[in-house]
């Protein structure tokens, strides 16, 4: 007698008949296979969200040029408005109390300058430029004071001794005081320089140190925005200006009117200089902005 089979032997045979009983399909009815279904499309990148403004409608998004032009012009913007502030303030105050503003937050005597020397680019001629020349073209030995010095750029450029003074300064060269009350020895320096400085309300008495600073026959030289001297305009009269100094015990040796934008004084402190008991000032027009 067989032993019995076993289930899976079953199968297996099962199996294996199943697959003789099949009929291979001949080669002429055979069909060609399905064509593979055709890849979906690329999905679309997923669009950015973008702002809606207050129309409902998208708000285009700026380019990163375009803001960065835009941040510029801004803070050129606001750097033009800080410096118009401060330039009004000088003009329109003494010059203790500019002393005592820029002491307490020497950062705007810097911001201040920036302003000015980005005003000053669009001159065509640079007024300190001409004063340099006139000293490089004279003595060397002559001692220098640079009344409202700025960024000290007479010492800079010339061989001559030059004590440079202005309100407030991180240069150690600098002097920083008011400019009415320096620590000059009297009759100590060969020329007086201002450059575009006389700015105070009480002006004046910036001149009358000069007075006291200058040697005999010594200079005083003075650059003056053209539209402070402009009678046509609200300014002072250059005449009643340059005789008020002659009151001072100056002679006027030459005027420069030839630039469009300042005028040029080059006074000489008489020998025996005698002061007129009273001197009458005209008021130089400071330099306002129309409000924007």
């Amino acid at each position: 007698m067989e032993p019995p089979e076993s289930a899976a032997g079953g199968r297996k045979r099962r199996r294996r008949g199943g697959g003789r009983n099949r009929r291979k399909p001949s080669s002429s009815s055979q069909q060609a296979p399905a064509p593979a279904a055709a890849p979906p499309p690329p999905s679309s990148p997923p669009s950015k969200r973008r702002r809606k403004d207050g129309t409902g409608q998208a708000a285009a998004t700026p380019k990163r040029g375009n803001t960065s032009s835009l941040l510029d012009k801004m803070r050129a913007r606001l750097s033009g408005g800080h410096f118009r502030m401060l330039n009004e303030k000088l003009y329109t105050c003494s010059g203790q109390d500019a002393f005592d503003y820029f002491k307490n937050d020497p950062n705007l005597f810097d911001v201040y300058h920036t302003g000015y020397r980005e005003q000053m680019s669009h001159w065509p001629e640079q007024p300190v430029n001409v004063i340099i020349n006139w000293l490089k073209s004279h003595n060397a030995s002559w001692t220098v004071a640079d009344f409202g010095c700025g960024n000290a750029a007479v010492a800079k450029n010339v061989k001559n001794k030059v004590f440079s003074i202005d309100l407030v300064s991180d240069d150690p060269s600098v002097i920083a005081c008011d400019m009415a009350h320096t620590p000059l020895e009297p009759s100590s320096v060969d020329v007086a320089i201002f450059c575009l400085s006389l700015m105070g309300t009480n002006y004046p008495s910036y001149l009358e140190e000069a007075n006291r600073v200058l040697k005999p026959s010594g200079w005083l030289v003075i650059a003056e925005v053209r539209s402070r001297l402009d009678p046509n305009n609200g300014g002072a009269d250059p005449e009643k200006f340059s005789k008020a100094i002659i009151q001072l015990g100056f002679s006027l040796v030459s005027k420069d009117e030839k630039n469009k934008m300042f005028i040029l004084f080059y006074f000489r402190k008489k020998d025996k200089s005698k002061v007129a008991k009273s001197i009458d000032w005209p008021q130089l027009k400071p330099c306002l902005y129309k409000r924007r």
